[in-house]
């Protein structure tokens, strides 16, 4: 297995093998086994924010050279294409991106969630779906020049700066307002962007390409990371309500990946722990589950149960 990397001038041709075993063990530990693995969240993101418009963003997404998507649901060995979605009501909007399984099945991968907030403000996130991540995972912007506190006030840089702390997340948000597309999709003129292609047609320009192997997709995912973080909180409130009632599910990739995604669950919600105090013994577990807010936000609950040992 070889991985290729281009530098200006130069082409490294790097042998897996060659890795130092510690280097393979790192890269193996660092996959969950679930299909999310192969589709960076955050070079969605990053690539709806340098699209010109939603149809140039799907063009994007399905092009070889960025390398944002690696999944093969359908195990065909080809790569599955991802058409995009786009549902709006007053100032918020969001952008379904789905995955053509086969003539009969798609799977929604995740889904942009925007929202005007100001005559010059919008926010955005990106929801990564349940089945695919084995939880709902949410990806925000957390580094850019047009960031602002909860307050509404610029936030200062610099190597000592912290950010402001809340009840829900960092209260730090990024204004995507300059974004191409942000602006385009807010235009008095624009008209949803629904995809037109489908599993028997698709556009012309599209050439699917081979899926690649984890060791060699990691660090290709893995540099889409910097200037996006994880949170837990859905800024555009009302996203999940308009998103849920239009939610496509491949029963082939849930059956597939049933059990991953079940151990995935399972091994992060819950955590035990034996301890001993005044020569007796305890156990305690702690179980995390995630419930549907009053406005239609998740929310984490943990529950911690203590027995003694017998």
């Amino acid at each position: 297995m070889k991985m290729t990397r281009s530098i200006p001038g130069l082409l490294i041709c790097l042998s897996m093998n060659a890795l130092p075993a510690e280097a393979r063990d790192q890269a193996a530990s660092d996959s969950t086994g679930l299909p999310g693995d192969n589709f960076s969240l955050q070079g969605a993101l990053e690539l709806f924010k340098k699209a010109g418009s939603p149809e140039e963003f799907e063009k994007l997404l399905n092009t070889s050279q960025n390398k944002v998507n690696n999944l093969d649901l359908n195990e065909d060995g080809q790569i599955d294409y991802i058409r995009v979605i786009n549902k709006k009501e007053n100032d918020v909007q969001i952008f379904v991106l789905q995955a053509l399984v086969s003539d009969q099945e798609s799977q929604d991968i995740a889904v942009i969630e925007l929202e005007k907030t100001g005559q010059d403000n919008a926010v955005v996130q990106i929801a990564g779906d349940e089945d695919i991540f084995g939880e709902e995972t949410i990806i925000e912007p957390g580094d850019d020049d047009n960031a602002y506190n909860a307050a509404g006030s610029s936030v200062a840089r610099g190597p000592n700066v912290e950010p402001v702390e809340t009840a829900t997340d960092v209260a730090i948000v990024v204004n995507v307002w300059a974004w191409p597309c942000v602006r385009y999709v807010y235009a008095p003129s624009y008209r949803l962007w629904i995809s037109p292609w489908t599993w028997a047609a698709r556009p012309a320009w599209w050439r699917p390409w081979k899926p690649l192997s984890w060791q060699v997709y990691r660090p290709i995912r893995y540099r889409y990371r910097p200037h996006y973080v994880v949170v837990h909180t859905h800024r555009v409130a009302y996203a999940p309500r308009l998103y849920r009632p239009m939610r496509v599910t491949s029963v082939t990739v849930r059956t597939r990946h049933q059990v991953t995604v079940t151990n995935y669950r399972t091994s992060r919600s819950t955590h035990s722990v034996t301890a001993s105090r005044n020569n007796k013994q305890y156990h305690a577990t702690r179980k995390t589950t995630t419930v549907e807010g009053p406005r239609g936000n998740k929310v984490s609950r943990t529950k911690t149960t203590v027995r003694r040992k017998r």
